[in-house]
């Protein structure tokens, strides 16, 4: 048998095997696509030469308010620990955990026995006193009228002993007046408006004025303070903003879903800048009559600097960052594209203040701007509108491409 044969079965089916394999080879060369050049007619424009379909805005002139941006602590406008001033048992507490209390509004009660006993007994040697006081006076008035027939020594011992009484009387106005302050120590009263915290100290037990813990802590809501930093240089500009207005308004958001919490004044800028961070705290003071916001909460916060009277905005998403810095897709009256810097001041509510790059008028491009390349043609629809979206609220609105172009 010859080593190739076709009536043997395996060479047989090695053979249609190998026939299939080039045919599919053939297949695959025949179809596979040829490299075509970019048609692009003499113009620059989409992959294919035709103009990108964008939307479209004209910057336009507005009042733009610009903020300082940073994170605040909320702290309570007055902390206050309730501590016994004097030592005793604690026979009462008045207040309930959380309540909301007033200056003056009673909040616990010590045993007052042994205060209001050292009170009597002062009392009791002033009115000893005093009584000496007035038969020493009168004594001397006898003195004094006899003249001659008493010697002017026993007159002068009799007015020294008077004023001796007199400066005894004082001090034992001074022990009585004393001990009635120690006795009303015995009531421990709010000394702010504010809020209860937990009770730290339960009814029957002994409290001393040295104790460190206290009675209770109250905190003040309303108002409230917020604490935050900014960078020191915008310190300068805070300063200059405070001379000419005297106050600057400072806005408190939620971290989490960006809602207002409550609007204040800012009431100090630190007399220091913290070497450590190169940071100055800045601190604002807030109604929260709410109560959105409170102690030790962290929230946004936004100071309103100042706002540009007519300035020059277009939408925030129509500004591209670049190597060189910021940009725009400006059009040009053939309907073409070119890149332009523009210097942005600050964005705000998706608007965005240019200082440099654009005049009133000018069309800049908002969407589509990931296809352009500088002398791009393209086609537009509708506008977005002068410096906002076509709804007059900032909203994107799409007009279909322009098929004519």
């Amino acid at each position: 048998m010859s080593s190739f044969d076709l009536k043997n079965p395996v060479w047989r089916k090695r053979a249609v095997i190998v026939g299939g394999l080039a045919v599919a080879a053939g297949l695959g060369l025949a179809l596979w696509p040829q490299a075509q050049p970019a048609k692009t007619n003499g113009r620059p424009g989409g992959p294919d030469g035709r103009p990108v379909a964008v939307v479209v805005a004209s910057a336009a002139r507005r009042d733009m308010p610009i903020y300082l941006d940073a994170i605040g602590t909320v702290q309570a406008y007055n902390t206050v620990t309730v501590r016994s001033r004097v030592d005793g048992e604690l026979v009462e507490v008045l207040f309930r955990e959380g309540q909301d209390v007033y200056v003056g509004d009673v909040l616990a009660q010590i045993d007052p026995r042994t205060y209001r006993a050292q009170y009597e007994q002062a009392l009791a040697t002033r009115d000893k006193d005093t009584a000496q006081l007035e038969a020493a006076r009168r004594d001397l008035a006898r003195y004094v009228g006899l003249g001659d027939r008493v010697s002017g020594q026993s007159v002068d011992t009799q007015r020294a002993l008077v004023r001796q009484l007199e400066a005894t009387v004082r001090a034992d106005e001074a022990a009585a007046s004393n001990a009635k302050t120690m006795l009303s120590y015995t009531v421990i009263a709010a000394p702010i408006e504010g809020r209860t915290g937990m009770r730290l100290v339960d009814r029957g037990n002994i409290v001393r004025a040295s104790d460190a813990t206290g009675l209770v802590t109250l905190t003040q809501v309303q108002p409230i303070a917020v604490v935050f930093t900014l960078p020191q240089q915008s310190l300068a500009a805070v300063n200059d903003r405070l001379r000419q207005d005297g106050k600057l308004q400072v806005t408190a958001l939620q971290p989490e879903t960006r809602v207002l919490a409550d609007t204040g004044e800012l009431e100090l800028v630190d007399n220091q800048i913290d070497q450590t961070t190169g940071t100055i705290k800045l601190k604002a003071v807030m109604p929260n009559a709410e109560r959105k916001l409170w102690p030790g909460g962290f929230v946004n916060v936004r100071l309103l600097l100042s706002v540009r009277q007519n300035g020059l905005v277009v939408p925030a998403q129509a500004v591209q960052r670049g190597p060189q810095g910021t940009y725009v897709f400006a059009v040009k009256e053939d309907r073409t594209v070119e890149m332009r810097a523009v210097k942005v001041t600050t964005v705000e509510a998706g608007q965005a203040l240019l200082d440099e790059g654009l005049a009133e008028g000018d069309t800049v491009v908002v969407e589509g701007t990931a296809k352009l390349q500088p002398g791009a043609r393209i086609s537009t629809g509708e506008n977005r509108g002068e410096g906002q979206g076509g709804d007059g609220k900032g909203g994107q609105r799409k007009g279909r491409p322009d098929k004519s172009q």
